[in-house]
């Protein structure tokens, strides 16, 4: 028998890439692109995480908008 998969993000990522986020932010003589791309990896966590929390995320695609259009 297979373990089913837990849906959502794992707290290991979250907590690796918050770990880095101070890790980096803290070090003086880390780059501004090496900031940015740490950044950049926090915000697409967030995005993930609001999508994985949004149940009707998607949903639009399966509609038909080109009702009453006649």
């Amino acid at each position: 028998m297979t373990a089913k998969k837990k849906a959502g993000l794992s707290p290991e990522l979250e907590k690796a890439i918050a770990s880095l986020l101070k890790k980096i932010m803290a070090d003086p003589d880390a780059t501004l692109t090496d900031k940015c791309k740490v950044v950049d990896r926090a915000l697409k966590l967030e995005a993930l995480k609001q999508k994985v929390q949004d149940d009707s995320y998607g949903r639009g695609f399966f509609e038909d908008d080109d009702e009453g259009a006649e």
